[in-house]
């Protein structure tokens, strides 16, 4: 009989009408994730209780928005435009251009069904206003984040960082970064703490300040990752699909369905079955199963099994001109750290910006989507630092999605849950999810190769 290699283990081929992986939901994380399984090899169902791709990650058209935040209201087509040329996404995360999810497109081969567009710019909050991220020593120079004296010091640390090489010692400067702490490395050039602000959360893109009492070397291969992502393309680190990333789930469906997956839509899951031990065998959809070896999918289909850890609030802004102080950026990115907050908050707030340049809204609007975590009883209030910056809004619609992850690995139950989407406007956290899951199922790192054909390689 035939056998499959991936994760470093052997599995038999099937039976007609039995799977290898059942994965539940079609939002990115999922849809990524059955995509590298069928690549692999393995025979994967995939179903989702809705009837169209996407989940939480759906993108929208402006009277869907109406339909599902303002029930009863309609858009005025005369004022806010065409409903057909609206792609409202959900859950809108920026590609960046030499990381992991760019790795992933490549290495299942799913860039074959997209098109993409740089980013315009990517902005920090730093006193009254946003500021380009600079992440050269030449644009530390120029930037307006900093006076003369600081500019210097933060000159040398990005000439550190960027010459730095783990494996070559003669980069390191005598500094142990596997050791010393991010704070102390910080520390040793003198950087100010505004400095150290915009670095951790809009170059490393860490969430809060725990990374600085961690080993310093993530955190500078962070940055280089940044700037090697700017060097791409010069003007900013960030990528987005055209006509919004409602696509990408659906490519990675062809994906899955190129190499034998298969997929139903409305389809909705009235019991995960379970074997005497407790382990994951199929699925019930009313009168039929699937059998399989394991389940996957999002925290929605598994009661009982995953736990809340916060919630995050996200609000859909129509604009009808680029927010102020962007230097008329059709798209960007301004991230708001928690410290430059009154009061400071424990989260950063995320600002991002798209228009008809990426074929999201109707020439003429601006589509901006303000997120945080939750921290407070007024979810709408906390954005308040991150809308203030927009100028006039035209139209505006809240959401509040509760957020949860797994009680456990998935090895006692074969039941392996995708986490949440959390308030971050980058997908870094997204793909690290689907490494997560994939470790978690087959015990072995999953490697990104340069094609379809590395897809089953494993570390």
């Amino acid at each position: 009989m035939q056998s499959i290699a991936i994760g470093g283990k052997s599995y038999d081929k099937l039976a007609d009408g039995e799977y290898d992986a059942v994965v539940l939901g079609t939002g990115l994380t999922e849809c990524m994730l059955s995509g590298i399984l069928s690549v692999a090899g393995l025979r994967v169902l995939h179903c989702d209780r809705n009837d169209y791709y996407g989940a939480s990650c759906a993108s929208l058209n402006i009277q869907q928005m109406f339909e599902k935040y303002k029930a009863g209201e309609t858009p005025n087509e005369q004022f806010l435009g065409k409903n057909r040329d609206y792609n409202i996404d959900l859950i809108p995360k920026f590609i960046m251009a030499g990381g992991t999810m760019v790795d992933m497109l490549v290495h299942t081969g799913v860039t074959r069904y997209l098109e993409f567009k740089l980013v315009d710019g990517s902005f920090v909050f730093s006193g009254d206003r946003p500021h380009k991220v600079p992440a050269t020593p030449k644009e530390a120079m120029t930037s307006s984040l900093m006076g003369l004296f600081e500019k210097n010091r933060c000159r040398q640390f990005f000439s550190y960082v960027n010459h730095y090489d783990p494996n070559e010692p003669s980069t390191h400067d005598k500094l142990d970064l596997k050791a010393m702490t991010m704070a102390e490395l910080y520390k040793y050039y003198g950087l100010q703490p505004d400095t150290i602000s915009f670095v951790g959360h809009a170059l490393a893109l860490y969430r809060d300040e725990s990374y600085t009492t961690r080993p310093a070397e993530p955190t500078v291969l962070r940055i280089q990752l940044y700037a090697a992502s700017l060097a791409r393309h010069g003007r900013s680190p960030y990528l987005y699909p055209l006509y919004g990333l409602g696509e990408l789930p659906q490519a990675f469906a062809r994906l899955a369905a190129v190499h034998g997956g298969t997929y139903m839509l409305h389809t909705p899951v009235d019991e995960i079955l379970h074997n005497e031990a407790g382990h994951a065998v199929g699925i019930r959809s009313g009168d039929k199963v699937a059998k399989c070896r394991f389940v996957a999918g999002d925290p929605s289909y598994f009661t009982g099994k995953t736990m809340h850890t916060g919630r995050v609030v996200r609000k859909y802004c129509i604009l009808n001109s680029p927010p102020p102080n962007t230097r008329e950026s059709t798209s960007c990115q301004i991230i708001i750290p928690a410290a430059q907050v009154t009061p400071p908050r424990k989260s950063d707030i995320y600002v991002l910006v798209l228009s008809n340049n990426h074929k999201t809204t109707p020439d003429g609007k601006y589509l901006a989507l303000v997120s945080t975590t939750v921290e407070s009883e007024t979810p709408e209030q906390e954005l308040k630092p991150g809308t203030d910056l927009l100028g006039h809004i035209v139209e505006s619609f809240v959401a509040v999605d509760e957020l949860y992850e797994p009680k456990t690995g998935g090895k006692e139950d074969s039941c392996f849950i995708t986490r949440s989407y959390d308030a971050t406007t980058h997908f870094e956290s997204t793909v690290e999810d689907v490494f997560d899951v994939y470790k978690r199922i087959f015990g072995s790192d999953l490697v990104l190769g340069k094609g379809p054909d590395a897809a089953g390689s494993s570390s």
